[in-house]
């Protein structure tokens, strides 16, 4: 009854679909193409047999990589299908992984949609990254005996509330799943308290992400030799916080690189900036600094080459309550990180790495300027933060085998 109401209520939606498409698509407009997929409608179908993997957006699809990599070995005769949510997800897997694998978008939770999807790919195993909770999705692969696995599943204590208020919904959800691997032991207890039947922890896929080499010269020489201070991925409402910040730590010569977390606000972070008579260029110049006191990271894709050309790291989204970004590619690259105050999308490891010395937490602008006066003062100290940081990822890597070896329980390679 439970999934039937769900189904009730997503029917009821449908109309207002293409309205919010065409919402999004004013400041995306990538959000207009490939709309038939999101309605379980592809072109040309695979000759392999498939092994199919969801990422909803950014985030997923660089913590994926390291699996997707290993599940190319793996499985050379299969193909595998990479779904997003959002164009931006869609973008990162084209520059990860090019015509290496096939990319579409998931469609809407729908029946004829999904099954759409289902027919026209007939995958062998579907694998879904971190919380993506699809019930219709997850019952027609169960009915079609196709194996679904949760994994990297995260599972934040907010979350676990609003997912607890579906009840019956979400346990037969979770039971119908054929594994779930969680990143940590609190986020495994809490999906078994909203009904999964058993959870492995098999560790968090972004420790596992390798910078490229030579990241620092795609954006290190438009700096300028200059000191660096990064803020990364900043969420509506933080680019203020931070600039306020900066003016405090008032450090001569430092260049503050400013990275809007998603692209259709690098206008609006301009703006900001031009309104309150910052001097600032764009990396999208692609010429180096000249006497301005910020660089405007509006630039897709280019996030270990911010971190590689930093010499300190704000992780944005956790100034406000927004959950906070992901701290762990900073953290592999030996950079001194600092962190706010809102950390619960990434809690386990921002904790660990605050525990380590890798990483400091502030809990205001007052905070935040005071370490980045500190840190630019003390190289002694960002040298150590940055070897904590090292150590503490190295420690924390194998996820992407210990997944592997929960996938073989239920697809064998060829020959």
């Amino acid at each position: 009854m439970g999934r039937l109401l769900y189904t009730a209520l997503l029917w009821m939606l449908l109309p207002l679909v293409p309205l919010r498409l065409l919402w999004r698509g004013r400041r995306q407009p990538e959000y207009l193409d490939h709309i038939g997929e999101r309605f379980g409608r592809y072109d040309v179908q695979p000759a392999r047999p498939v092994i199919w993997l969801h990422a909803v957006s950014v985030g997923e699809t660089h913590a994926a990589a390291p699996l997707v990599k290993l599940l190319k070995e793996r499985y050379p005769q299969h193909l595998v299908v990479l779904t997003h949510g959002t164009p931006t997800g869609r973008a990162a897997g084209q520059q990860l992984f090019g015509d290496t694998v096939r990319q579409a978008y998931l469609p809407y939770d729908l029946p004829f949609a999904v099954r759409g999807f289902l027919n026209h790919f007939k995958p062998q195993l579907g694998l879904i990254m971190e919380t993506e909770l699809w019930f219709n999705l997850i019952a027609a692969c169960r009915a079609r005996k196709m194996p679904l696995l949760l994994v990297n599943a995260r599972l934040s204590a907010k979350s676990a509330k609003g997912y607890a208020k579906l009840g019956w919904l979400v346990e037969e959800g979770l039971t119908d799943l054929a594994a779930i691997a969680a990143q940590t032991e609190a986020d495994a207890q809490r999906l078994c308290d909203l009904g999964a039947p058993e959870v492995m922890v098999t560790g968090n896929l972004k420790f596992d992400v390798a910078a490229p080499a030579g990241e620092r010269e795609h954006i290190g020489h438009l700096c300028g030799g200059r000191l660096v201070f990064l803020a990364a991925s900043t969420r509506e409402g933080e680019e203020p916080l931070v600039l306020e910040a900066f003016r405090r730590a008032a450090i001569p010569g430092l260049l503050l690189v400013l990275v809007p977390r998603h692209p259709q606000r690098f206008d609006e972070v301009a703006g900001l900036l031009e309104a309150q008579g910052v001097s600032y260029q764009r990396r999208s110049q692609n010429v180096p600094v000249g006497d301005v006191d910020v660089l405007l990271g509006d630039s897709m894709g280019e996030m270990a080459a911010y971190y590689a050309a930093c010499d300190v790291a704000f992780i944005g989204g956790s100034l406000l309550p927004l959950g906070g970004q992901n701290l762990i590619e900073a953290c592999a690259q030996g950079k001194p990180v600092i962190v706010g105050p809102y950390t619960f999308n990434f809690e386990e490891a921002a904790s660990q790495a605050v525990m380590q010395g890798a990483a400091v937490r502030v809990w205001d602008v007052s905070g935040l300027a005071g370490e980045i006066r500190r840190l630019a003062e003390d190289s002694r100290a960002r040298r150590e933060m940055g070897d904590a940081g090292l150590k503490f990822a190295a420690a924390n890597r194998g996820a992407a085998k210990r997944t592997l070896v929960l996938i073989e329980k239920f697809i064998e390679p060829a020959g």
